[in-house]
């Protein structure tokens, strides 16, 4: 009998291993590890480099947390100043020079009124922690407990933050309409949606029988992120100023996402050139590390010591990082970069939309940009609208991260395509990034049969 020599294979590359052991320790509830299978090991500026060598151009941006990009050398001499310098990195609320500085910063970028007559909060490291202060704040000046938010909101994943979420459900929170052009809840989209949105709510603040008390305060997203890019109308947020300043309701703007440049302003208020008695912020101030912060108007701060605590809020390492970014891009001028160029990535979607009919609109403001996902099969209702196609969006989104590009979705059912680039890229990166998402949208397509079997045409007017 003759006797056989086992081969030896070939051991799994390092990447697969870590893969699998995420999936095997790590939490159902994980999300983006679900739908962006990749090991990072470097990064700088929009590139990201897989373990396995691939490079990605990353337009998740953590969530938009990364304002200046992957390691940015301003950030990185920052960390690296605080850590060379022996300063404690934690001190719970303790005043320090590099927090002084921090805030000495922040207040530089804020509207005047704000600034001048502002108070601070440190609230942990999450910007749900600054929400749930947000609320614990206008509670304790105001007296009462009611809040009012707006369908398709995300405020975070604590317990009051995710009352006020558009997801909610079973809470004392009156849910109110959101502005949203394409899908709009009246029926009517444009000027004459928005205006019917800010008549309802009007209605129900002064209707004495509408069952709704008199809130304590008032919370809205400038722009809708997590609930699918939706920028809200100037007027419209302007409308929600007058009617809770008229009221004495305290106005929370929620800038957590859209702040630091991002929409193209360098608080996203700037456009409608509204201020709010409380604004939220974390994400990007932190300069890609922990970091919540609400300012807020000094006639609010009615609360007692302790009201709101925790003990990551002294992150010094955060602030630092903070401070530089916030610095650069005022200094630099990257927010009015961000709308220049944001208009025109827009254009180009505008463009796009046009020859594909499973995108049903296209949305944004400067770099904080939508492509929504539809049923290129489904008739559209009255108004033009299409019902979403989640399963294309989610098509869409694999092929981009086969064509080395990181994308997020988003929306009320995750068939929004998200673009959260830094605002650090260059027109030619911006370029790249459309190429890639062109090319795997009509990929995906090609590949991903319609409710009624695979689709006869990729494009409008071009055969496959």
């Amino acid at each position: 009998m003759a006797l056989t020599e086992s081969v030896p294979t070939a051991a799994p590359p390092a990447h697969e291993g870590i893969l699998r052991r995420q999936s095997l320790r790590e939490s159902a509830a994980r999300t983006y590890a679900r739908s962006l299978p990749i090991v990072p090991v470097r990064a700088r500026g929009l590139t990201i480099e897989g373990a396995d060598g691939r490079r990605y151009l990353d337009c998740l941006s953590g969530a938009g947390t990364l304002a200046l990009g992957h390691n940015h050398p301003v950030v990185l001499e920052a960390i690296r100043t605080v850590l060379d310098s022996g300063a404690p990195l934690h001190i719970l609320d303790l005043a320090t020079p590099v927090k002084d500085a921090f805030i000495t910063e922040l207040f530089a970028t804020l509207p005047e009124e704000l600034a001048e007559k502002g108070r601070i909060q440190f609230c942990g490291p999450a910007g749900t922690d600054a929400v749930e202060a947000a609320f614990t704040l206008v509670r304790t000046a105001t007296g009462r407990e009611g809040l009012m938010a707006f369908s398709g909101a995300y405020h975070g994943m604590t317990a009051q933050a995710l009352a006020a979420s558009g997801g909610a459900r079973h809470t004392d929170v009156v849910r109110l309409p959101y502005p949203y052009d394409y899908r709009c809840p009246f029926g009517t989209g444009g000027a004459r949606g928005a205006e019917l949105a800010a008549r309802w709510t009007r209605s129900l603040l002064d209707d004495p029988k509408s069952g709704v008390p008199d809130p304590a305060g008032m919370i809205l997203e400038p722009v809708q992120g997590e609930g699918g890019v939706i920028p809200a109308p100037d007027s419209w947020l302007r409308r929600m100023r007058e009617l809770t300043t008229e009221r004495r309701i305290p106005l929370i703007v929620d800038e957590v996402q859209t702040g630091v440049g991002r929409t193209g302003a360098f608080w996203a208020i700037e456009h409608s050139g509204i201020v709010p008695d409380v604004l939220v912020l974390s994400k990007a101030i932190g300069g890609s590390l922990p970091l919540a912060v609400i300012v807020y108007r000094e006639e609010l701060d009615a609360w007692q010591p302790g009201a709101h605590a925790g003990t990551f809020r002294g992150n010094q390492l955060a602030m630092a990082a903070g401070r530089a970014t916030l610095a650069y891009v005022r200094e630099n001028g990257l927010d009015r970069r961000a709308g220049e160029l944001g208009a025109r990535m827009l254009a180009r979607l505008t463009a796009l939309a046009a020859a594909h009919d499973c995108i049903g609109d296209v949305r944004g403001r400067g770099l904080m940009l939508g492509v929504e996902i539809v049923d290129r099969d489904a008739e559209a209702d009255a108004t033009g609208a299409r019902p979403a196609d989640p399963r294309l969006a989610a098509a869409v989104q694999h092929a981009c991260l086969d064509r080395g590009l990181i994308v997020e979705l988003g929306g009320r059912h995750s068939a929004v395509v998200r673009l959260l680039p830094p605002l650090t890229i260059t027109d030619e990166q911006a370029d790249a990034i459309l190429d890639r998402l062109a090319d795997a949208l009509t990929a995906a397509v090609r590949t991903t049969p319609g409710p009624m079997g695979p689709s006869p045409t990729t494009t409008r007017g071009i055969s496959p």
